[in-house]
Order: structure tokens, then C-alpha cells, then sequence
């Protein structure tokens, strides 16, 4: 989330809410108000885009598509192979456009939160990946024509 000007909102929770909310704060190493900052946010956000949730990560709190495992940024990096269209997206993960068109939309509202997921994406190659996964093998697909 963005750093930009702030408002001070006073708000009251249940007790059992307030421990919550400083234990997932804990978890994160945040404040409580940062976690509620931040839950606030994403709960907008839900509220302004169908089909987005938020999920944790190694990468830290994410937008993903409700009923699947990927985040928008990955929906997006499938785009760049199919031209940006939505419909063949679409095709290619069996789901109804409008649920591809969800994350084109969100990805388009918040395109430095995007453009810098796709960046770190990018920035793995074979080398630095095997430095974090030593057993990780390189390999190549043969054409059986040969």
C-alpha cells in the first residue's frame, strides 16, 4: 500500500477484534494501526473490484482472484503472452472473462503495485533462483521430431 497523506480515524472495536487485530499486526511485525490501516484498505479495495481478495505471501499481502491460487500480477504476466486480451486469458484459464477483466481492471488502477510485481517477477533468472533453491535443475524441452 501507498504511502501518502493520512487522515486520523478514531474507531472502536470489540475486544476480541482489538486482540486480533494486535496479533495479526504481531505476526507481521506492523502496529495495530498499520494492520488496520492496511485491512481498511484492502477491504475498499474488495468492495471497489469484483472477484479481488488479499492473501499473505512470501512477498507480503497480495491482490488475488477469489476461487483461485493466482495474484493479479501472475494474471497479468499470462496477458503479456496473449496481447493483453482478456477473452484469450480467459480461455486459457477456463474462467469467465469478466472474472480476467476483474484483474485487468485492478491492475490498471494500481499499475506501480503491478508494474513493480511484475519487475521482481522479471528480475529471477536461473542463477539467482538456484542461489535460493540449490537442488533447482535447469532444463530444456526437445523438439521429438528430431
Amino acid at each position: 500500500m501507498s504511502k501518502s497523506p493520512s487522515v486520523v480515524i478514531s474507531m472502536r472495536l470489540p475486544f476480541n477484534s482489538g486482540k486480533r487485530l494486535k496479533r495479526m499486526a504481531s505476526n507481521h511485525g506492523w502496529t495495530a494501526s498499520d494492520a488496520s490501516a492496511r485491512l481498511v484498505e484492502e477491504g475498499l479495495r474488495r468492495a471497489e473490484f469484483a472477484f479481488i481478495d488479499f492473501r499473505d505471501s512470501s512477498a507480503g499481502r497480495l491482490a488475488c482472484l477469489q476461487g483461485s491460487s493466482l495474484t493479479v500480477w501472475e494474471v497479468m504476466l499470462l496477458a503479456r503472452s496473449y496481447d493483453n486480451k482478456a477473452s484469450a486469458v480467459a480461455k486459457h484459464l477456463s474462467w469467465p472473462e469478466a472474472k480476467v477483466q476483474a484483474a485487468f481492471n485492478y491492475a490498471k488502477a494500481y499499475r506501480e503495485e503491478i508494474a513493480a510485481a511484475l519487475a521482481d517477477n522479471d528480475a529471477v533468472d536461473f542463477d539467482s533462483l538456484s542461489r535460493m533453491l540449490p537442488q533447482a535443475k535447469e532444463f530444456t524441452v526437445s523438439d521429438s521430431r528430431d
